[in-house]
């Protein structure tokens, strides 16, 4: 008797554990979707960090001229670094243990960057030391100051190394201040600033480990780029006591196939921001596009504008995955953007496993700040659809904070195990076009 009851014991146990394996396994392959249902690729679960040594050679910026002293401008010496080792087939600049000043720099094919633990880049504070170059801002293609680093069409570009690339910009910031009280309506790019770093046109990316502070303008640019991955990396601008404006940690700009994970992002701006154009017929400029297959997990944010922004130049963002973040002191975790001027879609956004604080969870409203209809007499539509919040714990002083025009449309937005803490605690459905509440709660009350 004894002996049969074990083996149903037995029986019985391996039944459950692999009832069990059977469960975790639906979930993991439910998990392992993008919001639209398409299985997420293995490249995104490959995050193995570069071997720098597999780059090729590598080249100590000190040991052809370059200047550690803060105050030497190694322009000329590390860009002739540069284009000669790439003429050469190519290796990696290496910045060493030191501070050492630069203007903006050009990678070309076949070239790298790699800082060092104990070293610095730090951009100039001079805006001649950035020549105007094309270049791409705010949704449109145009001659502006370039980043301290850039790379234009050079596939595999990387930047590794667990030093810092310091974009020195106070006096770019004291200088926009000083602008927008002259001026209130002062647009961004009337006060000349340089970037931290700008990658055009280039697939195969991979920026790890280095922390990138106290940019100009923005901090990590990244246009018409496929198959980028940013992993462990460190984004500081400050908002006190002067506040770096415009200063994104992260921009996707008509890039497809992007893994953010691991990184901390703290700026007086969006954390990570979805462009592709804007305008009343953006969506018919080549040079513009859609920003799809985004995943960005294990993160956290401190302090910025919003931890995910869809806008304000943005046309078309479609599986943006969030997921396993934490928050603290977030303006906002989610803001859609939507822009009276251009023709906008939002589609199949899921933020997931998500807790911390802020001050708003979820903002919609339209971007009206110098929007310009440009003779078109009926403003373009704009939707936001399949959108999904689920597990999400968050204190924050208000649930949503919504209003759209009779342009825009909220559609399919499902919240599922979500609780709040607000002091602000409602929530309009009256204007989604469906909505789906589960397992919504709201100071201890379900919705």
């Amino acid at each position: 008797m004894r002996i049969l009851f074990k083996r149903y014991f037995v029986s019985g146990l391996l039944i459950l554990l692999i009832s069990v394996f059977t469960i975790v396994s639906c979930q993991q392959k439910v998990r392992d979707t993008f919001p639209d249902g398409t299985a997420i690729p293995e490249w995104f679960s490959d995050t193995a960090k570069i071997d720098v040594t597999t780059l090729g050679k590598m080249y100590l910026i000190s040991d052809y001229g370059a200047v550690s002293d803060d105050s030497t401008l190694n322009t000329e010496v590390i860009q002739n670094l540069i284009n000669q080792i790439s003429v050469e087939g190519g290796g990696v600049i290496v910045i060493p243990k030191g501070i050492f000043r630069s203007g903006a720099l050009f990678f070309k094919p076949n070239t790298h960057l790699h800082v060092e633990e104990g070293g610095m880049l730090k951009g100039s504070d001079d805006i001649s030391d950035y020549p105007i170059q094309p270049s791409r801002m705010e949704g449109q293609n145009l001659e502006y100051f370039p980043a301290l680093i850039n790379a234009y069409n050079v596939p595999g570009f990387t930047i590794t190394g667990k030093g810092t690339i310091d974009g020195n910009g106070k006096k770019y910031w004291e200088a926009f201040w000083q602008r927008r009280k002259e001026n209130p309506q002062c647009t961004n790019l009337e006060v000349s600033r340089p970037r931290l770093v700008f990658i055009w046109g280039c697939d195969n990316v991979y920026i790890q480990d280095v922390h990138l502070q106290n940019t100009g303008f923005w901090t990590t640019h990244l246009y018409q780029c496929d198959y980028a991955k940013i992993m462990d990396v460190y984004i500081f601008a400050p908002r006190t006591p002067i506040p770096a404006p415009s200063s994104d940690a992260i921009d996707l700009d008509v890039c497809s196939n992007v893994l953010v994970r691991g990184c901390y992002m703290s700026v007086n701006d969006d954390a990570i921001a979805l462009k592709g154009g804007k305008g009343p017929w953006a969506d018919e400029d080549p040079d513009n596009g859609e920003n799809t297959n985004i995943l960005i997990e294990d993160n956290t944010f401190g302090f910025c504008h919003s931890a995910l922004t869809c806008g304000s130049e943005s046309i078309h963002n479609r599986n943006i995955l969030m997921r396993n973040c934490k928050v603290d002191e977030v303006a906002r975790l989610i803001h859609l953007k939507m822009r009276p001027d251009t023709p906008q879609k939002y589609e199949y956004i899921t933020m997931e496993d998500i807790e911390g604080n802020g001050v708003n969870c979820i903002y919609i409203r339209p971007w009206t700040q110098f929007f310009d209809l440009k003779g078109r007499e009926t403003p373009p539509v704009s939707v936001s659809e399949n959108i999904t919040f689920r597990n999400i714990k968050m204190e924050v002083k208000s649930f949503t904070n919504i209003g759209i025009t009779e342009h825009d449309r909220l559609q399919n937005f499902i919240f599922e195990n979500v609780e709040i803490e607000a002091e602000n605690p409602g929530i309009d459905t009256a204007v989604f076009d469906g909505i789906v509440l589960n397992n919504v709660v709201v100071n201890g009350r379900l919705l």
